[in-house]
């Protein structure tokens, strides 16, 4: 727990840094005045898109590094996995045969120790990525079962889904701080009726609150997109490794999270699984369809 509080602090001690890297470019280099007195639309969009895409691709270059440390991820070469047994050389050799028939740079393949079935992938492109599996899935699935999650993975890679939801992110914390700040700036005036040489405090107590509300509809449509990928990723690896590994991998890990805890950590978004059974409301901001419907779509699809 305090390796991934550190680790978190780290990650926004970056963000802020770059942050105020790049405010100070803008201002100082080329002009732009972001930060200083009075209300200038275009200005407040500048600051909007530079906080709110820095978060963003700062946390894509760092997912690897932050994942490895996170869930001491240990990553294999292929010397060393030929030395492992089976199911650890089955996940090399699947994800070694996707990127090539894909012609994309071999991602590195590692395993970490968990007591939750599950894997993930992750990296800032197609070329530079991670595919990680968790000690308890290997040893709680078959192999056919295990192509069929890695394959879930891989087409993940091949989707782009790490860069896309991060410029997905980038786009809603954009409009979010920016429409704060308009609306927020709109009733200032308007209960002052004018009167006020700059923002009093109605406008910075409403900023806060708008950017709560707005993050949370935010929120709902960045967790509708990640359902969607799922169900893309999982049709991807009906293509690569056939539709009845995947149904069984679905299914297998149904069935192991039935005795587990479920997962609600960070990294949940890029997972194969989160723990869900039926809908509810909380599927607005859940990244992952239940099980359920993701084997029904899988068996309805004809591939």
């Amino acid at each position: 727990m305090f390796k991934r509080i550190f680790l978190f602090l780290v990650m926004n001690l970056a963000v802020i840094i770059l942050i105020n890297i790049v405010i100070a470019v803008l201002e100082n280099v080329f002009g732009i005045n972001i930060t200083g007195y009075g209300f200038d639309y275009t200005a407040i969009f500048i600051f909007a898109l530079v906080v709110g895409f820095t978060g963003s691709f700062v946390s894509l270059f760092l997912s690897k590094w932050m994942a490895k440390r996170a869930y001491g991820v240990k990553v294999y070469s292929k010397e060393e996995i030929a030395m492992m047994g089976g199911k650890e050389r089955l996940v090399y050799q699947v994800v070694e045969d996707i990127s090539e028939r894909h012609r994309i740079m071999m991602p590195e393949v590692g395993i970490y120790e968990s007591s939750e079935p599950n894997a993930f992938a992750t990296g800032a492109s197609k070329n530079s990525s991670l595919v990680a599996v968790s000690t308890w899935l290997l040893d709680g699935m078959s192999k056919d079962e295990i192509e069929g999650v890695i394959g879930h993975e891989m087409a993940h890679i091949l989707n782009g889904d790490m860069v896309t939801m991060t410029l997905l992110q980038g786009v809603l914390n954009t409009f979010v701080i920016f429409l704060a700040r308009v609306v927020a700036n709109i009733l200032d005036n308007y209960l002052s009726k004018g009167e006020n040489n700059g923002p009093s405090w109605v406008y910075y107590v409403a900023s806060i609150v708008l950017e709560i509300v707005f993050g949370i509809l935010a929120s709902m449509v960045a967790m509708w997109f990640s359902r969607h990928r799922e169900y893309r990723a999982d049709a991807g690896s009906a293509e690569f490794v056939g539709k009845k590994k995947m149904i069984d991998a679905l299914k297998a890990l149904k069935r192991m999270q039935d005795i587990t805890l479920g997962d609600d950590s960070k990294m949940a978004a890029f997972k194969i699984s989160t723990r869900r059974e039926k809908w509810t409301w909380k599927e607005l901001f859940s990244s992952h369809p239940s099980l359920k419907d993701r084997i029904q779509r899988l068996e309805d699809m004809s591939i």
